[in-house]
């Protein structure tokens, strides 16, 4: 069974000379951009009436029509374990696990979240992206909300553009803050590493606050609140502060022989190949009744490993 997927909407002016792809990513954010352009390939997306190419560039004022079918024959569900922690007519929410991509894509045509989500629930091929309206990076583990049904997912969608959604993280970075903070600095696309993001310039708004749960010696365990949801925001907004996040080298979290705690830490730390980050709280309208809910995930055991290494051998202050 399919469905179909009808949007209009105008490019606003200021908009104007930048791509196609580029614009009704923005336009329509509940899409991914990949999705898109197979829609603009294969004329279920067009610019005032007429078909065009992802790489044209806009002027401003045009119409954007969609009249697709929701759901591709490339999105196969696989049986692949989720980890549900609530879930009813509406929506799901699950504790994503380290290494699952949340999309398919290039390297990546198998064994990801919206695979995962068809097989949990077939009828979520008849939603965009399987239902899933914001992203976690592939090493990072926590809380996921998905939509089971278009309201749901036009309600997430806009509550996450008008910045309702509430979600914290968690993390061990080295170094320590001198004090709680917030970021304001802008992100985009890195000039020359372009699977990287980057603090830049005329780049998009990224706002990220911070505060220190724990200080040890040379570490420090945070969390962290969004205001805004750029790819990669903690991790290129914290190695931009000069605390990058342990397991990170991307982001210049590589590996650090510790001053003092001895082999059983540097171990640790060596081992942690991944960005130490988890998504544990997610506060949010449920789109159903209304009323405000919030999800909590306690942080996974190779965290909680980390931790217990740093208490032992860098035991510093409590914050």
């Amino acid at each position: 069974m399919t469905s179909r997927i009808q949007h209009r909407g105008f490019i606003p002016k200021e908009m104007a000379y930048d791509r196609l792809d580029q614009v009704v990513a923005a336009l329509f954010p509940q899409y991914s951009r990949s999705r898109l352009q197979t829609w603009i390939k294969s004329g279920e997306l067009v610019v005032d009436g007429r078909a065009g190419r992802s790489k044209d560039r806009v002027s401003g004022g045009e119409l954007i029509v969609i009249d697709a079918i929701a759901g591709t024959i490339e999105d196969k569900a696989e049986n692949i374990p989720l980890k549900v922690v609530f879930e009813d007519e509406s929506i799901l929410v699950i504790n994503k696990a380290a290494g699952l991509v949340v999309h398919p894509g290039a390297g990546n045509d198998q064994g990801t979240l919206l695979n995962a989500l068809l097989h949990h629930s077939l009828h979520l091929n008849e939603i965009p992206r399987a239902g899933i309206v914001h992203r976690l990076d592939k090493d990072t583990t926590g809380l996921m909300v998905v939509a089971k049904t278009l309201a749901s997912q036009t309600s997430l969608v806009q509550q996450l553009q008008s910045r309702k959604v509430k979600r914290l993280y968690e993390a061990i970075v080295y170094g320590i803050p001198d004090a709680d903070g917030v970021v304001d600095a802008a992100i985009s696309r890195h000039p020359v590493h372009r699977t990287r993001m980057a603090v830049r310039v005329g780049g998009k708004e990224a706002i990220t606050g911070y505060r220190v749960l724990r200080s040890f010696i040379a570490h420090a365990h945070m969390q962290f609140s969004l205001e805004t949801g750029r790819t990669h925001q903690i991790r290129v907004h914290m190695q931009h502060l000069g605390f990058p996040l342990v397991g990170d080298p991307t982001y210049g979290g590589y590996f650090r022989t510790p001053k003092i705690g001895g082999e059983e830490l540097a171990v640790r730390l060596k081992e942690f190949n991944r960005p130490a980050l988890h998504a544990k709280e997610l506060s949010f309208l449920h789109p159903g009744s209304g009323q405000q809910v919030t999800f909590s995930s306690a942080i996974p055991s190779d965290l909680k490993f980390l931790l217990n290494a740093l208490d032992t051998t860098e035991s510093g202050r409590n914050d």
